[in-house]
């Protein structure tokens, strides 16, 4: 064999073969390293690793027992169910509908077999969920109020106290807070609404204020009423400038711009009528908008 051809390519210098022999003597050394070496991870702080185990396994374990243990059930009076504590206690959309619907005609149960006639539940439904009924004290004296009731030919009972009406515009923040359903939010908002008006000229304006329910309004009807004050300051349609119109509380600007325009073209209004044909003028309210008016 002819081996000439092939020396060429295996012929090195002295400096070659040593970077070579280096090269061997490196790569011999990674393999013995390789294979003495202890490539486990020592762990470090075993103690402190198990004490902290320790603690999460209890940690788990009373979240464990909690998700066991059973919610916190408040009572509470069925005649205010929403729709979502209805579903919430497991009564369907028609049944959660009846009770709506009766309480709209401002009546009330007064016992879980009643709320069960009006609703339609089921009676497993009810021996579930009526343990939570709260009703009013007066219900659940019933039976004493029968007592009394049939005693009345020998007892004698007190003159029922005469309610006295205030005049709503003289009334302050405490007056307010006596009526039953009526905080310090909802008698602030009262006296504010009066603030921007100046003087209330109707109870029909406590439907416009927000938060005021219709039990709530019937109490204040019963303990108020309004007395007109001879210093309320009166709006000219005729003379107030388009400024004064859109800050009164029922016009808006769209409107104030109407009224100016249609008094400009057709002459004065003569009467809360001719206002009234003003389009987007609030007609329903016609009764209360004149009396802030003078024409």
């Amino acid at each position: 064999m002819n081996f000439k051809f092939s020396n060429q390519y295996f012929h090195f210098t002295r400096q070659q073969r040593i970077g070579i022999f280096m090269l061997f003597i490196i790569m011999i050394g990674l393999q013995v390293f390789y294979l003495f070496a202890d490539f486990n991870i020592s762990e470090t702080n075993s103690a402190e690793k198990e004490e902290w185990l320790a603690l999460q396994s209890e940690i788990d374990q009373e979240n464990l027992i909690n998700k066991k243990a059973k919610p916190i059930s408040y009572l509470f009076n069925p005649n205010f169910i929403s729709d979502y504590k209805g579903y919430k206690l497991g009564m369907s959309v028609q049944e959660i509908d009846r009770l709506l619907a009766f309480r709209k005609e401002n009546k009330y149960v007064n016992s879980a077999e009643e709320f069960q006639k009006v609703t339609g539940i089921s009676d497993s439904l009810l021996n579930k969920i009526s343990p939570l009924f709260k009703f009013p004290d007066w219900k659940q004296n019933k039976n004493n109020y029968s007592i009394e009731k049939k005693d009345f030919s020998i007892k004698s009972f007190p003159k029922k106290e005469r309610v006295e009406i205030l005049d709503i515009n003289q009334a302050t923040k405490e007056d307010l807070m006596k009526i039953y359903g009526i905080g310090e939010g909802l008698s602030t908002r009262i006296l504010n609404q009066k603030e921007i008006l100046g003087s209330f000229v109707s109870m029909e304006q406590m439907k416009d204020i927000w938060g005021l329910s219709p039990e709530v309004i019937n109490e204040l009807n019963s303990h108020f009423k309004v007395v007109i004050p001879s210093t309320l300051k009166k709006i000219n349609v005729n003379e107030a400038s388009l400024k004064e119109l859109a800050q009164f509380s029922y016009f808006k600007y769209g409107l104030a711009k109407q009224i100016v325009t249609y008094r400009s073209m057709n002459g004065n209004f003569k009467n809360i009528e001719d206002l009234a044909k003003i389009k987007d003028f609030p007609v329903e309210k016609a009764k209360i908008i004149s009396l802030y008016l003078e024409f």
